[in-house]
């Protein structure tokens, strides 16, 4: 790639705040002094801003303080000027309904501090998984060159003698306490032992797999979505992460100008590769949307069917994150799959996508299969449509039971979580495992945000009796170190009078994941008098963001972003009097 010529001290953003002989300016430079800055210090310098997501009530991020620090000596290193900007965390364990309700809303903080503050470029502090696209969006819409920090996975966790995946056990050792199989002393010993370190979960769920995309984007460092949170590496990284930031700020190597539909296809061959979670697509889609970069859900399902899954990471496969990053990390995932890339693509290093990965070498070929052996040919998440999806939903076939990608079974019908959890373990409830669970009320605006919720339970009575996978359709999400046969993503959703809205108990759904399709096997005319007497439910919300969120969002198979936030001509810069 050929990078901008160097901006001179003069062509610095920032320098609109700093440099005139003017009153104004007069202020700015004067209030450095009061935090403690000499001139030299700060003007004539790219200032850097850092955008953390730290808090107290952000898990993945409990060693962001060392790592600003690591970002700042970097700055400094290079010859910039940090300055450390507090953004929105966004924790999904402890956020109710869901922090993805609040992802946008951090888009637009990132956004907006970016373009009212006088900085030149800026390091984007994220992991925790709403946290990833978030501040990838905001920064993409004040185009300001951007470099991807990314918190890690944590360790694996321990019981006895088990390795531990975050989520993905957690389910399965659920399921068995469920049908007695488990004592509870068992179950204390898990909850101590399967988050043991800082960072985030180390199954591919969405913090990680959005690390990767991010790094296949070209927005991170080679090899860094991988590094374990508490390895000395990661602070290696972060200060790295700090000196190149600088040189970007001279370079003025913008988002714009690295960002393609080459790169967002290259997004999509890692996310495969990876059986990444079904949440990355929903991410890419409002990505892309912010670029100006034309992408819909039947390129997720064209790039899927040539793709082979070649990682054995859990919930699909064996392994756990730190074991992808001993074996070669995404570099080595890459360099295995180089004919199926742009190798062409723009990155934040100043090199190409095939000049970073050069070299990159698979260290275990038990975690990074060879392609003549993958986990699965084709086919990370498919993409499925028919009269119950009309614009889609998504499943990923390596974490559901095989036998049943292609079912017909009789609906049972839950109106809510709420109703769900009132019903599902009735002993006089009529379910065999045959049934398929259909949740509604879950998405983007019945959520609302579109909460995790669509890994449904099993019934207890036929947990006890050995059940541990069904068909189970909703508009929600799933985590994506969650498993099973769990169509998810359904659009449009039931709330905004999609035909899931429409199904009875008893209704026959098919199910055709080869073919691609779902579908209600229901007469048009009998759809067609049940949504006569459909009414939509009550909006969750009434006023503030949340009424915000109701008014704006979009569907997910658009990403989910606000309308009003989707690519147009960007914002004239602040004026300065």
């Amino acid at each position: 790639m050929t990078l901008p010529r160097r901006l001179a001290v003069a062509d610095l953003r920032s320098q609109r705040w700093f440099a005139p002989d003017d009153l104004r300016s007069f202020g700015h430079r004067s209030r450095l002094r009061q935090m403690g800055y000499a001139a030299d210090e700060a003007e004539g310098r790219p200032v850097i801003a850092i955008l953390n997501t730290w808090s107290d009530l952000a898990q993945c991020h409990t060693h962001f303080p060392q790592r600003v620090a690591a970002v700042k000596r970097g700055v400094w290193q290079a010859g910039g000027f940090p300055v450390e900007i507090p953004v929105l965390s966004l924790s999904e364990m402890f956020m109710k309904p869901t922090a993805m309700l609040y992802r946008n809303l951090l888009a637009i903080e990132a956004e907006e501090v970016l373009r009212c503050h006088p900085v030149d470029a800026a390091v984007l502090m994220g992991g925790c998984d709403k946290t990833v696209p978030g501040l990838l969006m905001g920064a993409i819409s004040a185009d300001l060159p951007a470099i991807f920090m990314p918190a890690g996975p944590m360790l694996a966790g321990r019981w006895r003698d088990q390795r531990l995946g975050s989520g993905t056990d957690v389910w399965k050792f659920w399921a068995e306490r469920e049908a007695g199989c488990l004592s509870e002393c068992a179950w204390r010993q898990i909850e101590e032992g399967i988050a043991r370190t800082p960072g985030t979960c180390m199954t591919m769920g969405t913090a990680v797999t959005m690390a990767a995309v991010t790094e296949a984007l070209g927005l991170m460092l080679p090899g860094a979505s991988t590094i374990p949170a508490v390895h000395s590496a990661h602070e290696r990284m972060a200060a790295e992460c700090g000196r190149r930031i600088v040189a970007m700020a001279w370079e003025d190597l913008r988002p714009s100008r690295i960002l393609s539909a080459a790169s967002f296809d290259n997004a999509i061959v890692a996310d495969m590769a990876l059986a990444g979670s079904n949440n990355a697509i929903v991410h890419l889609l409002a990505i892309a949307g912010r670029a100006g970069v034309p992408l819909d859900l039947d390129r997720f399902d064209e790039i899927s069917r040539r793709v082979p899954v070649i990682v054995n990471v859990r919930p699909s496969g064996e392994f756990l994150a730190e074991d992808l990053h001993d074996a070669g990390g995404l570099p080595a995932v890459l360099e295995s799959l180089r004919d199926l890339l742009h190798v062409d693509a723009a990155t934040v290093t100043g090199r190409t996508l095939g000049e970073n990965i050069t070299g990159a070498e698979v260290l275990d070929e038990r975690v990074i299969l060879p392609r003549d052996r993958p986990l699965a040919t084709a086919g990370g998440t498919n993409v499925l449509r028919g009269n119950l999806a009309p614009n889609g939903c998504v499943i990923k076939p390596t974490a559901a039971d095989p036998r049943l990608l292609v079912h017909t079974g009789r609906a049972v019908v839950f109106e809510s979580p709420a109703d769900m959890q009132a019903r599902l373990d009735d002993d006089t409830l009529a379910i065999t495992a045959d049934d398929v669970l259909v949740l509604r009320y879950a998405g983007p605006l019945g959520g609302p945000g579109m909460p995790e919720w669509g890994m449904l339970p099993i019934p207890k009575k036929l947990l006890a009796a050995g059940v541990r996978d069904m068909v189970r359709i909703s508009d929600a999400r799933m985590s994506g170190t969650s498993y099973g046969t769990c169509v998810l993503h359904v659009a449009p959703e039931a709330a905004a009078g999609g035909p899931l809205a429409l199904v009875a108990t008893g209704d026959q759904i098919s199910l055709d994941v080869p073919g691609r399709t779902l579908t209600l096997l229901v007469g048009d005319a009998e759809l067609a008098r049940r949504r006569a007497a459909w009414q939509p439910p009550a909006a969750k919300a009434v006023r503030g963001y949340g009424r915000l969120f109701l008014d704006e969002t979009t569907q997910a198979d658009r990403g989910c972003d606000f309308r009003f936030l989707e690519r147009g001509d960007p914002p004239a810069e602040p004026e300065i009097f």
